[in-house]
């Protein structure tokens, strides 16, 4: 059911009331933050409401930035703390055409994001050390509190129990993305790169496995160029995410300066290894147990092509060890990428712990 819909179910007036204001053309990724955010809040007794003008909360939790700028300037006016949820910029449509309607909306995107930051926002919370460097890089410090708080996944669900069909007469490697397009279909063309690269190192045959929304021009490419085998599930329903990440042996994060990505967050709650080069906030997410992350071998920012071998040799270390990097996959979770320290993070900008 829509959290919006059963949002005032069980909610304890007498506790502070948080409003959620959703970010403009919000994809899967903040859908789920937001159904996460609302679950346990609720369950911790503090109410949630999604309508700005409402004026009956008390505080405002922007995720990313939003039109509804005039109601966020009377939250403002009206002494109601404003705390803005950033991820990283717009960027790759500055590097592959992608199209001048999507280039026009990332700009806008990028420019209604730092205006909240710099005008509006009375705090912010950055998803991840990298993403704070980012934006004080390109728009600068602001004068006001700020926090740095990982995304985090519910560890009972996202958990190396549970069915699975992982191959033991072959290594899969995963890739989870939302969409694999406007100039991030690069994601497939490296993961291709990496599996056959692996498939030169190691006894068993590799299958590459991706799982998200990828253009069908892609597609028909991929399989008239592929030399692996290629499973396209298309996109998978969150709920069956954990059956997806415990039937692979190791997930590729294949987004170049992701912000804080939810798939590899996931992927380690489920005890999969991760790998990936050190680009955005990877080398913060994946401890030196749970995977493999090295550098890059190029310039990332201007998508140099990366050095495929090193990742690839490191890979394989990984996958000849996979009760070590599994365990040490889920315990790196455990310890840091709780669901409850994410929550315990955003309560703390609003003084409510």
């Amino acid at each position: 059911m829509d959290p919006q819909q059963t949002a005032s179910v069980g909610e304890n007036r007498s506790s502070p009331r948080l409003c959620i204001v959703p970010q403009v053309s919000g994809v899967g990724g903040m859908v789920s933050f937001q159904a996460k955010m609302v679950k346990t809040l609720r369950e911790r007794g503090i109410a949630v409401c999604f309508d700005l003008r409402d004026e009956s909360y008390d505080g405002v939790l922007v995720v990313g930035g939003t039109r509804k700028v005039s109601d966020l300037w009377g939250a403002r006016r009206r002494g109601v703390p404003v705390i803005q949820r950033l991820d990283g910029m717009n960027w790759i449509h500055r590097k592959r055409r992608t199209g001048y309607r999507h280039y026009l909306r990332s700009e806008t995107a990028n420019v209604l994001l730092s205006f909240i930051r710099k005008r509006i926002a009375t705090g912010v919370i950055y998803q991840s050390e990298f993403v704070l460097n980012w934006w004080e890089r390109v728009y600068g410090p602001v004068t006001k509190p700020y926090w740095v708080v990982h995304n985090g996944v519910d560890l009972n669900l996202y958990s190396p129990d549970g069915p699975h069909d992982r191959p033991d007469d072959r290594y899969r490697l995963l890739v989870v993305e939302g969409r694999l397009g406007g100039g991030y279909e690069l994601g497939v063309e490296h993961a291709i790169s990496l599996a056959a690269q692996l498939a030169k190192r190691t006894t068993l045959s590799i299958e590459l496995m991706i799982v998200g929304q990828v253009p069908s021009a892609v597609r028909e490419w991929v399989q008239k160029t592929a030399e692996i085998p290629i499973l396209w599930p298309g996109l998978v329903p969150p709920d069956q995410i954990p059956m997806v990440d415990r039937s692979a042996h190791l997930l590729f994060a294949a987004d170049i300066h992701p912000a804080c990505p939810n798939a590899v967050i996931e992927a380690l709650g489920c005890g999969l290894p991760v790998v990936a080069f050190d680009t955005g906030a990877l080398k913060e997410l994946v401890g030196a147990e749970a995977g493999a992350i090295v550098p890059y071998g190029g310039e990332s920012w201007q998508l140099d092509p990366p050095d495929f071998s090193s990742l690839a040799q490191a890979a394989v270390g990984v996958l000849e060890d996979q009760g070590r990097y599994r365990a040490g996959a889920r315990s790196y979770a455990e310890a840091n990428l709780g669901l409850d320290k994410m929550v315990d993070g955003y309560l703390e900008a609003f003084g409510w712990t």
